[in-house]
């Protein structure tokens, strides 16, 4: 007969490990991977946002830093250690991708691509700030709960 120790380990190995753990960075992020991780509560990482500076002015996602593709790589170099994650977005993903590239071949070793950019980010209702957005008037489902989580399920469908 087996004793309780021997059974409660028993049990222990049969029930699967289901402590929830934060998404982690993948080299080409959807907005929805970025928001999970800000969600989660995770602070390790920077967000960058390679725009014309007008163009952020106007609006961005909530905590980015500006930074002009052309310095990125020099201005990154001096501020932040090479293994931080770093979420990077453009005016394209074509854009997005070459200075990811840059970066990358400069040593950051934890660069995700943000697809579809501070447009994709708006779709998935993340917090954004600049002189636009703070104009932008909430549509009337904007602080409906349930209508939030299922505009969340449909975009996440739709990986965008």
């Amino acid at each position: 007969m087996k004793n309780i120790q021997d059974s409660i380990l028993d049990a222990q190995k049969a029930i699967p490990n289901i402590t929830p753990e934060p998404p982690g960075l993948k080299p080409e992020s959807s907005a929805h991977d970025l928001k999970a991780r800000l969600e989660w509560g995770e602070p390790a990482l920077t967000i960058i946002d390679v725009r014309a500076r007008t163009v952020f002015n106007q609006g961005h996602i909530l905590g980015a830093m500006p930074m002009p593709k052309e310095q990125v790589v020099e201005l990154l170099k001096q501020s932040v250690n090479p293994v931080r994650d770093i979420y990077l977005y453009g005016e394209t993903d074509e854009e997005t991708a070459q200075v990811a590239a840059q970066l990358r071949a400069a040593g950051f070793v934890n660069v995700a691509e943000l697809r579809g950019g501070f447009e994709a980010w708006k779709k998935v209702a993340g917090p954004t700030e600049g002189s636009q957005e703070a104009q932008a008037v909430p549509g009337p489902e904007a602080y409906n709960l349930f209508s939030n989580l299922a505009n969340h399920k449909k975009t996440q469908e739709a990986q965008v």
